[in-house]
């Protein structure tokens, strides 16, 4: 019956009843792949915690929730490393293809009718309300809707050792014309003075002139592989993220050689400035985190 209304819904319910089933799926591929966990009983190793156990990636696998102050540009890591058997393997990449085909319904959501993103957030976290229990008194039960469709990574082979490391210097950067720039500037209080001193420092450049608009990203988990062989490309080592529990190819489901990395990332930049560096290191407009080429 519910299947017959849908159809004859509008084409944004539609695709909202399509959203929820695939949003169902990723729920219950997450589930099967904590089960099939405990089943196998593959070594693992989980970062800052006492034990990697099967609530830890239960919890870790199936974390889709805002926590009360979170900023929601920012997604919450599990850092962990898994060692995966076949049946582990498998299960890990029909969670990330349950991923993928959520996030392709969202992102088609998002650009065709956008107006209906309200009601997905207000719809999909009571569908599994057993998943936010622990919400419900604080009125969080909202879903990060990042936090559900990035993927676990995975190994695409055996692995000799890891090494992990904070990376902390990553960095966002946009291109703005002279003309983007100072739109941005207008939106700003003009009445204040260090506005109107960076307008008329922007006044000073070529029209033409490319300027860099840099944000730094938070610091993050990165893992080093080195394979037991190469790989097809030829290469023995591969630099992943690893925001979520890195599932590592483990016949024998015994885990590589790793080191533990420490519990905070470095307060200060730890990797020397390029000599190469393309922008200048002073920013040409503050208020904008905006800067200049070297020429």
């Amino acid at each position: 019956m519910a299947a017959v209304e849908a159809m004859n819904a509008a084409p944004e319910y539609r695709l909202l009843a399509r959203l929820e089933a695939a949003y169902d799926t990723l729920i219950d591929a997450s589930e099967a792949l904590a089960t099939t966990w405990r089943s196998e009983g593959g070594e693992a190793w989980a970062f800052g915690e006492a034990c990697a156990d099967a609530t830890w990636l239960h919890r870790a696998l199936l974390d889709f929730w805002y926590q009360d102050g979170q900023d929601g540009r920012s997604t919450r890591s599990h850092v962990g490393l898994i060692a995966a058997t076949p049946p582990l393997m498998d299960g890990a990449r029909e969670v990330n293809a349950a991923k993928r085909a959520f996030a392709d319904l969202l992102g088609q959501i998002r650009e065709e009718v956008p107006s209906l993103l309200p009601e997905v957030k207000a719809v999909l976290p009571f569908r599994h309300p057993e998943l936010h229990d622990h919400l419900r008194g604080s009125g969080l039960a909202r879903l990060h809707l990042k936090q559900c469709w990035r993927a676990i990574p995975l190994a695409p082979a055996p692995v000799a050792r890891v090494r992990l490391a904070w990376y902390a210097s990553g960095r966002s950067i946009k291109r703005l014309s002279v003309r983007e720039a100072e739109q941005k500037l207008l939106a700003l209080d003009t009445d204040a003075p260090h506005v109107r001193i960076q307008l008329r420092q922007l006044a000073g450049i070529p029209d033409g002139e490319p300027l860099a608009q840099v944000q730094q990203q938070a610091p993050l988990m990165r893992a080093n592989l080195f394979f037991l062989d190469p790989l097809e490309d030829g290469h023995i080592r591969r630099a992943m993220n690893v925001a979520l529990p890195l599932f590592i190819p483990a016949d024998e489901g015994r885990l590589p050689s790793h080191n533990l990395p420490p519990q905070h990332p470095p307060e200060k930049r730890t990797r020397a400035r390029r000599s190469d560096e393309r922008l200048e290191q002073e920013p040409f407009l503050p208020s904008l985190r905006v800067y200049r080429y070297r020429h």
